[in-house]
C-alpha cells in the first residue's frame, strides 16, 4: 500500500470540513480546518507525508492549490462536473462530499481542471466583466424600450444607432414621475454603454501584450474573430498547445450528447459541459459564417502584418466554414443547430492557428 495521506477538501467562503484517509492505518477521520489557506497548508504538512490534496473547483478559486503547490503539496482541483454519485444518493453533506474526494482521490478517479496562472486568471476575470456589463446594457436597453413602448413611442428605424440617441433625448412627457422615470433608463443605459466602452478598450489594451499577442494576432484573421474574443477564447481555454483539434468540441460542451442502448443509439441536445463563455463566443462568431466570404475592410486592418500562410488559412476555413453552413441549410437544418455544428469546427480552426508558429 501507498504510504501518506490523502486529504479531501469540501472548500466554502466561511469554513473547510476536511477528510483524511491515512494510509497506513486505513484511518478515515474527518474534521473542520482554518478557512486561510496559508493555515490549511500549514495543517496539512502535520499529515503523514507525502500528502495530496483535492478540492472541487468553485467559487473560491485557485488560492488554495498555487498555496500547497508552492509548499510541494500535490493538489488536485477537481472538476465538480466529472465526480459521480449515486442516483439513489439524497443526503448531501459538507463531511461526504470532502470523504468522497478524498476516496476517489487515493482511487486516481478525481478529473483535474487546469490552474491558470495569476496574469491569466486576472484576464479572464477581464473579459468575464466585459460579458457582464453587455448584459447589463442590454437589460438597460431592454426597460427603456419596454418603458416608451407602454406610452406608444416606438423607433421605426435602426435602434440604438446615433439618430436613435437624438430622438431618445428628444422626448418630452408632460408626467414629472414620468420624466424622472425616463430619465432613470435612460442615464442607466448610458451608464453601462460607458462601462462596457471602458473595457472594450482595456481588453484592446490587454491583447497588445506579449503573452497574448501572437496568439490573438492570428485568431482575428479569422472572419466573426473580434479581437475580444480572440483574447477571451485564449484565457478562457489557457494552453492551446494542451488540446487536440478534435477534443476541443468535446471539451466546450459542443458535441451532442448521446443515450445508447443495445443495437439503439439516441444523439441528443449538445452537452454543454466546461467553459460556458468560450461556447458563446464560438457561436456568436459561427453566425457570420453564414455569408460567402468577401473582402472587408475591417477584416483587412487587422490581419495588416501577418504573414501570407496565415491570411491563406483563415481564408481556407471561412470558405470551409461557409460551404458547411450552406450544406447543413440544404438538409433542413434549423439555422440555431447550424451555428452551433459550425462552432463546434470553428474550434478547430481557431487550433489550428493558435498553434502556427
Amino acid at each position: 500500500m501507498a504510504e501518506g495521506s490523502w486529504v479531501g477538501l469540501d472548500v466554502h467562503a466561511r469554513s473547510t470540513v476536511a477528510s483524511v484517509l491515512i494510509a497506513a492505518s486505513g484511518e478515515l477521520r474527518t474534521l473542520r480546518v482554518s478557512t486561510g489557506c496559508e493555515e490549511t497548508v500549514k495543517w496539512l504538512k502535520t499529515l503523514p507525508g507525502p500528502v495530496r490534496v483535492a478540492y472541487e473547483a468553485g467559487p473560491t478559486g485557485y488560492g488554495l492549490a498555487r498555496a500547497c503547490t508552492a509548499a510541494a503539496i500535490a493538489c488536485t482541483v477537481a472538476a465538480p462536473s466529472k465526480i459521480p454519485r449515486a442516483s439513489g444518493e439524497r443526503v448531501k453533506t459538507d463531511r461526504r462530499d470532502a470523504e468522497r474526494l478524498a476516496r476517489m482521490l487515493r482511487l486516481g478517479e478525481l478529473v483535474s481542471v487546469r490552474v491558470p496562472e495569476p496574469h491569466e486568471e486576472a484576464a479572464r476575470d477581464l473579459v468575464r466583466a466585459r460579458a457582464d456589463a453587455r448584459v447589463d446594457l442590454m437589460r438597460a436597453r431592454h426597460r427603456l424600450s419596454k418603458l416608451l413602448l407602454r406610452h406608444g413611442l416606438v423607433y421605426e428605424a435602426s435602434a440604438w444607432s446615433v439618430a436613435h440617441d437624438v430622438w431618445l433625448r428628444a422626448q418630452r412627457f408632460d408626467s414629472r414621475a414620468l420624466s424622472l422615470a425616463f430619465e432613470e433608463h435612460y442615464g442607466a443605459m448610458l451608464q453601462a454603454k460607458l462601462r462596457r466602452d471602458g473595457l472594450d478598450r482595456a481588453i484592446a489594451e490587454l491583447a497588445t501584450e506579449p503573452a497574448y499577442a501572437d496568439v490573438v494576432a492570428r485568431l482575428v484573421c479569422l472572419r466573426g474573430v473580434s479581437t475580444l474574443t480572440a483574447l477571451a477564447l485564449t484565457v478562457e481555454l489557457g494552453d492551446w498547445q494542451r488540446f487536440r483539434p478534435e477534443s476541443l468540441g468535446p471539451f466546450l460542451g459542443l458535441t451532442p450528447s448521446e443515450h445508447s442502448s443495445g443495437e439503439r443509439r439516441r444523439l441528443g441536445a449538445i452537452s454543454k459541459t466546461g467553459n460556458t463563455h468560450a461556447r458563446w463566443l464560438l457561436v456568436e462568431a459561427a453566425w457570420q459564417q453564414r455569408r460567402r466570404l468577401r473582402p472587408s475592410a475591417r477584416l483587412e486592418r487587422r490581419r495588416a502584418g501577418q504573414p501570407a500562410a496565415v491570411c491563406a488559412r483563415a481564408d481556407a476555413s471561412a470558405r470551409r466554414l461557409h460551404g458547411r453552413w450552406q450544406a447543413l441549410e440544404r438538409r433542413g437544418k434549423p439555422r440555431t443547430l447550424v451555428a452551433v455544428a459550425v462552432a463546434r469546427e470553428l474550434a478547430g480552426h481557431c487550433w489550428v492557428l493558435a498553434t502556427m508558429s
